[in-house]
């Protein structure tokens, strides 16, 4: 892969890093408190918990979504950025373009899926 072409990767996840991270502080610094005291009634109540579960949901994703990016980044400073950890093929540039922090080809991401569906 190309030189700029790696700075271009590295720069997109490196931005989406820090997004997330960002995503992540405001809600501990926002988001944490529900105070009983500020809302009139048992249903307003339960709507802000449920808002706030769902919420925590939403960063527990970002937190496996930042997990990828972190090692792609690490894949990329290693050498090994765009290759398909299944069978060793450099991975399409479309696809890196559309998911930089993929991990597989598009073909075995499609026979994982297939797999993944036959077991479910």
């Amino acid at each position: 892969m190309k030189k700029n072409d790696l700075k271009k990767f590295k720069t997109l996840l490196t931005e989406k890093r820090d997004e997330i991270i960002k995503k992540a502080k405001q809600t501990l610094e926002e988001d944490m408190t529900l105070d009983a005291n500020d809302l009139p009634d048992e249903m307003d109540l339960a709507s802000s918990e449920y808002l706030q579960s769902f919420t925590f949901r939403l960063r527990g994703r970002e937190k496996a979504f930042l997990d990828k990016i972190n090692k792609a980044l690490a894949k990329i400073e290693d050498g090994s950025f765009g290759v398909c950890e299944e069978c060793g093929e450099e991975i399409s540039l479309k696809r890196l373009e559309a998911r930089p922090e993929t991990n597989l080809c598009i073909r075995c991401k499609e026979d994982q899926e297939r797999m993944e569906k036959d077991y479910s």
